[in-house]
């Protein structure tokens, strides 16, 4: 690095956007990383070895705008909201077309379709008790500092709420050291609440009181180190329309109109099949998409998780007129559905976590199946997994970004892949 630490820069030009959000400039003939920056700055830089940080602003780049949140220099909830949503729109939809790209695919990328403020069910907090209380929030950007959330941009109002309570709450609970992690959910029936701090279980009094506490907050459930604590309502989703109770910090879809378009992309693409008798959904989580695909066909479902099985096997027995649906537990990494396993489908769902579905999308690529939908949080693994059912005989449809994510790096997509 010809730059040193401490060393100031005037008046450089900020260039672009890295990956994860930071913008990019040239000094010395080296690429920084520049934390709150937006490609056309001019700007005053001092190094802190391969990052720096913004000294001054001496013009604004044309996408720069004032951020909607106050906190957002300090939170590391977000990282883009001092750039307009148009430039940001434009940028994720960018990244799929860079990933893509990368594996040698060409197709169609639609407008990236971004979610609402103020729209996101769901979010894990950090928790930690000091002199005045517990503070609870996310964590400042790059260090452990709790910012304190009283007001936030993304996340459903009710969420935010319900902060003050949900940590009086938590303060009989949390150990003087250690910091707790706590996972709210947004349901139809109330706030779920899930609270992970090592080396404090609960029993006795402490049961009572967390039992007492967070019935005055009027949370629908109460679960603390996986141990349920107390139920006054089911958590109930909903997945257009078809009920679900979610086990306590369950994997859902970030925003739930996110999640709609996601399941109209899929639902329209299976519509248009003539012939549609059966559907495996694998990384089905809860049954986002095997509830509402069961209207229309037999879904079997895989997934890791023994509680969102369990959960939605037990919506099944619950709802009236859907085709039958199977859910079977299965780790899909270890032991994904086979080819021959797949004959007899006419579709499949692919939604895996972040490190993607390699192992399924190669079973998928060597099956006859004629149908397949792939959504992915991770346009990179959605790509590498996108190459193995081109190479396996699919053709891909256009890609459509979803952005649930909103004032973060992070993007969703989803494409439809047949049979030639």
């Amino acid at each position: 690095m010809h730059a040193r630490m401490g060393e100031t820069f005037e008046r450089v030009t900020l260039t672009g956007l890295a990956h994860k959000g930071d913008a990019i400039a040239n000094v010395d003939g080296e690429q920084v990383f520049v934390d709150g920056g937006a490609p056309g700055d001019v700007v005053t830089l001092n190094m802190d070895g391969p990052r720096a940080r913004i000294v001054a602003v001496h013009d604004n780049s044309p996408h720069r705008v004032m951020p909607p949140c106050p906190k957002s220099s300090q939170c590391g909830g977000c990282a883009l909201q001092h750039m307009d949503d148009g430039f940001v729109a434009g940028w994720k939809r960018d990244q799929v077309i860079a990933a893509l790209s990368h594996r040698g695919i060409d197709t169609d990328v639609a407008p990236t379709v971004t979610s609402p403020s103020r729209s996101r069910r769901r979010a894990t907090f950090a928790a930690r008790r000091s002199g005045a209380g517990v503070i609870i929030g996310f964590h400042e950007k790059a260090s452990t500092h709790i910012v304190d959330v009283t007001e936030c941009e993304i996340l459903d109002p009710a969420i935010i709420q319900a902060l003050p309570a949900i940590a009086g709450m938590l303060e009989d609970g949390l150990t003087r050291r250690g910091e707790a992690r706590v996972a709210v959910t947004a349901t139809k029936t109330g706030l779920d609440v899930a609270v992970e701090m090592p080396g404090k279980a609960v029993s006795g009094q402490l049961l009572s009181k967390l039992s007492h506490a967070a019935q005055k907050a009027g949370l629908a459930r109460l679960t603390w180190n996986s141990e349920q604590v107390a139920e006054w309502r089911s958590p109930v989703v909903e997945f257009d329309g078809l009920a679900c109770v979610p086990p306590a910090g369950a994997f859902l879809q970030a925003v739930e109109q996110a999640e709609a378009i996601l399941r109209q992309f899929i639902v329209d693409a299976a519509c248009k099949r003539k012939r549609l008798r059966r559907i495996a959904d694998l990384f089905s989580g809860c049954g986002a998409f095997a509830l509402p695909l069961a209207r229309l066909a037999k879904v079997d479902a895989f997934d890791s998780d023994a509680a969102a099985i369990a959960a939605l096997d037990q919506a099944t027995r619950n709802l009236q007129g859907l085709k039958p649906i199977v859910a079977q537990r299965r780790d899909l990494f270890r032991r994904p559905v086979f080819a021959q396993d797949l004959k007899g489908y006419d579709m499949a769902v692919l939604d895996p976590p972040r490190a993607g579905g390699q192992a399924q999308a190669e079973q998928l690529a060597k099956s006859k199946v004629p149908l397949v939908a792939s959504i992915s949080c991770n346009p990179a693994t959605f790509a590498r997994d996108a190459r193995i059912l081109i190479d396996g005989g699919y053709t891909i449809g256009p890609a459509t970004p979803v952005d649930q994510f909103r004032w973060s790096a992070h993007v969703e997509v989803v494409a439809i892949f047949e049979r030639a």
